[in-house]
């Protein structure tokens, strides 16, 4: 079968309009050039002219030319000076004639004393003028200009001009000039063309005029004759095109095209329909007064038209009644899923009582109260029949004065009023028609009446259970919407029971949150010991999450000195909390070992490794290992200070000229995490100087690093005023927000320095001779300190401690005397041998000195450093001991 032979007119509109524009191009082109060709060879020719004029009517006036002509010779006058004047003017001959038209001068002299041809009758009437002179000996544009004498008399003739070949030439040079820039145009116009034909061809889609003339007699036909509504929305939500029959349905504007949807005055659910980005079959929208079966299709994809929609509207008005009942369980469905959504944000009871209510007013009811056991907002469950005594904490509504009790009343059910029956666990109660029912009218007779006056008709009260257990009831109340029926009971209790989930989860919650914050706060010191070394602040935040393991202490330590501590368990809750009593319990037991920091630490880190060790036995998935610490120990005698860290933040310490630094603490692991011994640091502390421990919580948070708040907290204590109160409550309300992620344990230390007269101190020979007067010397210190009440007892303990360093310790020996809030007595020896209390038999003659110590001392230990250890005691200033002379 041969192919069909093609057609050589062009098919397609843009095309076509291509082809037309073209051969307009080239007839445009060709009229231009000729009317340009024309119009210069005249503006050549009367350029000559204009030349051929000046040059000899410029000649003819020049002086001497008129005296010439009457001379005997004008021939040798005249012929140099119209040489010179055609080569200066660019003229192709200069020809003076006598009033005969005889030449005189010429450009070529054989040609002089001849008759120029032409009729000079005009020169020589005293006329200028110009022609196109057609003759021997050659054509030319020629300009005659009488020469007159004084009298006015023509005496001869000037003729000058150029030859016709000469402007032609002038005329042949600007052709190429002519010629490009007709090109130029037509190439320009053809480009121009063309971008027209390609956009039209893309706009067309390459259709042919019948196909176009059809495509518009359809699109008149959907726009006036279809009887089904047609619209076409934009990507940018605007109405692009509508018939006349959606215009009609939709009761449009006049100007509704190129106007957003939201502005046409339609239903919410409509234009979100018509915007959505999903295809809708027959979808049912009720809209002035009419049932539209709507359905929509996405345009743009797969190339199949511009992006956007078309929906298509057809009136099902016959389906009202199934449409308001469809209407009506959607609504339903909606008002149910909202509740999944909007109900239970929060763990807080009555943030999630109102929730509900803000949720079906006024979709549901006018007015909506919530009311709970108090049992309930404290976190705890209520007991079946034990009260009827509940709250209000919820109550919205269209009116402003609520007849009835407010929100944080307390009201109270008696057993003749309806809303006991709710009260009692049993079904939702109706009350269609308040008018005709007594029973809910029985708490406030006067607060009913006015219920009624303000045109509320009808009652629904449904209690709110979870698990079985009644929480309390809501009351939905209706005026202007239509009376509660049946069908309304069923939504009614499916929205209660999901807020009573809601509000059972949020009520065990606080009763877990409160159970924790509990524990916390007893596991926490409630008081700080009775201490001089330092002037202690401290301020412990739970998280909004719940509680944590941060803590603190302060510890008092044998020598006058303080522990600080502050530490971090990993976690939140109940288990974080019982963890931080235990570290905090073992911190408090080794700190009574008076081991130094490192060693502290070094016992903690096993602990968390057992603790972690058992909880992994047991099945659980708590762990310890990573918990944090700083322990400090603050030495008032010498206002030293030595810290030990595990993956704790470091302590700043505050000097007393209001800067800021950062002690250096080795950047040991976090408990339970290594086995590399811990390091320390020692630093001195100037007296005023204010140390200040804290927990990650102060200083890290949501959308702070670590690095910045570290600096926020150095700038907070470089501004805060003195005082460990004050410097206390700045950093707390500066760098703490409302409702953080996460707990904050914070401690501020004041360094104090004792006294120097307070503190008196003796090298110990090692001899037994020694002794008494090392004893005689603390005997008269206690004198100067009005001791005397103590002196028998510290003079025994003295006695004792003394030898028992002279005989089983090693030199140097050394006494030292601390009158502090209480008295202590120490005695240091180079010997790390512990000593030991052992119960003397009654013959013995030995073996009962540290036994005397133990009875007659408040307290008394040994604590051990590198280079030996120290034998103190300690004896109330209160009151004397035991023993008097």
């Amino acid at each position: 079968m041969s192919a069909a032979p093609r057609k050589p007119w062009p098919q397609s509109v843009a095309a076509q309009v291509f082809v037309l524009q073209l051969l307009v191009m080239l007839l445009l082109a060709v009229l231009s050039d000729v009317t340009l060709v024309y119009e210069t060879r005249s503006q050549t020719v009367r350029g000559a002219r204009h030349q051929a004029l000046a040059v000899a009517a410029g000649f003819a006036s020049s002086p001497g030319v008129a005296a010439a002509l009457n001379g005997t010779n004008p021939t040798a006058v005249l012929q140099p000076l119209a040489e010179e004047a055609r080569r200066t003017s660019g003229a192709d001959f200069i020809a003076v004639l006598n009033r005969d038209g005889v030449r005189y001068t010429d450009a070529r002299p054989d040609l002089i004393g001849k008759r120029a041809s032409g009729n000079f009758g005009r020169a020589l009437a005293g006329e200028s003028y110009t022609e196109l002179f057609r003759g021997a000996p050659t054509d030319a544009v020629r300009a005659v200009v009488p020469v007159t004498d004084t009298d006015g008399t023509v005496v001869g003739i000037v003729t000058a001009g150029l030859e016709i070949s000469t402007v032609s030439s002038t005329f042949y040079r600007q052709l190429p000039l002519l010629a490009a820039g007709a090109a130029g145009s037509l190439a320009l116009a053809t480009g121009a063309a063309w971008l027209v034909s390609r956009r039209l061809r893309r706009q067309t889609h390459g259709l042919g005029p019948t196909e176009v003339t059809r495509m518009y007699e359809h699109h008149d036909a959907v726009l006036h004759a279809a009887r089904e509504g047609v619209l076409v929305i934009g990507t940018d939500g605007r109405l692009s095109l509508v018939n006349d029959e959606a215009r009609r349905l939709l009761h449009l504007p006049a100007d509704a095209e190129h106007r957003p949807l939201r502005d046409l005055g339609l239903p919410v659910s409509m234009v979100r329909l018509l915007a959505s980005d999903r295809s809708v079959d027959d979808a049912v929208q009720p809209v002035g007064g009419r049932l539209l079966a709507v359905s929509v299709r996405r345009t743009g994809r797969g190339g199949h038209g511009p992006a956007g929609g078309v929906a298509t509207l057809r009136d099902t008005t016959e389906l009202r009644s199934l449409a308001g009942r469809a209407e009506v369980a959607h609504e339903r469905l909606e008002l149910l899923y909202r509740a999944s959504t909007e109900i239970g944000s929060t763990l807080d009871v009555a943030r999630t009582a109102e929730e509900l209510a803000d949720l079906v007013v006024p979709q549901f009811a006018d007015v909506v109260t919530v009311d709970l056991f108090d049992a309930v907002l404290r976190g705890d469950e209520p007991a079946p029949g034990v009260t009827s005594s509940v709250r209000r904490v919820a109550l919205r509504g269209a009116v402003e004065a609520w007849p009835f009790h407010e929100a944080s009343s307390s009201l109270e059910y008696g057993p003749a009023a309806q809303q006991r029956r709710a009260i009692d666990g049993e079904d939702a109660v109706l009350v269609s028609d308040l008018t005709r029912s007594q029973d809910w009218r029985v708490p406030d007779p006067e607060g009913a009446r006015q219920v009624l006056r303000l045109g509320f008709h009808s009652l629904l009260t449904v209690p709110l259970r979870a698990r079985g257990v009644v929480l309390g009831l809501v009351m939905f109340w209706r005026g202007s919407q239509p009376p509660f029926q049946s069908d309304d009971v069923s939504p009614a209790e499916e929205l209660t029971a999901r807020a009573a989930v809601c509000i059972d989860n949020a009520r065990r919650y606080t009763r877990e949150h409160a159970t924790a914050v509990s524990l916390q706060r007893s596991l926490l010191p409630p008081d700080l010991p009775r201490q001089d070394a330092v002037e202690v602040a401290h301020r412990y935040l739970p998280a909004r999450a719940g509680v944590g393991g941060d803590w603190f202490d302060v510890i008092p330590l044998s020598g006058a000195r303080v522990a600080l501590v502050v530490g971090d368990v990993v976690g939140h809750g109940l288990q974080a909390a019982a963890t931080m009593g235990r570290l905090r319990t073992a911190v408090l037991t080794f700190s009574a070992l008076d081991l130094p920091p490192e060693d502290v630490l070094f016992h903690l880190d096993q602990l968390v490794t057992r603790l972690d060790a058992a909880y992994q036995a047991g099945g659980e998935d708590h762990t310890v290992t990573g918990a944090t610490l700083v322990y400090a120990v603050y030495d008032p005698t010498s206002g030293r200070c030595v810290f030990a860290g595990a993956g704790h933040p470091p302590p700043a310490l505050v000097l007393p000229d209001g800067s800021v630094e950062f002690v250096d603490v080795p950047a040991n692991l976090p408990l339970g995490l290594g086995s590399v011994p811990f390091q320390t640091t020692d630093i001195g502390v100037p007296p005023g100087s204010r140390l200040v421990l804290y927990t990650d919580g102060l200083v890290e948070g949501r959308g702070r690093t670590v690095g910045a708040g570290l600096e926020l907290l150095r700038s907070v204590l470089t501004d805060a005023e003195p005082g460990c109160e004050s410097t206390c409550r700045t950093v707390i309300e500066t760098m703490v927000p409302t409702g953080a992620h996460d707990d904050v344990a914070l401690l501020v230390a004041g360094a104090r320095r004792l006294p120097a007269e307070h503190i008196a101190r003796w090298d110990v020979p090692a001899d037994f001779e020694a002794v008494g007067a090392v004893r005689a010397r603390c005997m008269r210190q206690l004198e100067a300190w009005g001791l005397d009440d103590t002196g028998f007892t510290t003079e025994l303990i003295l006695s004792e401690l003394i030898t028992n360093a002279v005989r089983y310790g090693a030199p140097p020996i050394t006494v030292r005397l601390l009158r502090h809030q209480v008295l202590i007595c120490e005695v240091y020896d180079a010997s790390s041998t512990a000593p030991r209390v052992i119960q003397a038999a009654d013959f013995d003659e030995g073996g009962r000195g540290l036994f005397l110590v133990a009875q007659l001392a408040d307290r008394w230990g040994v604590r051990y450093s590198g280079h030996g250890k120290v034998i103190w005691s300690e004896q109330s200033l209160a009151q004397g001991h035991g023993m008097t002379r």
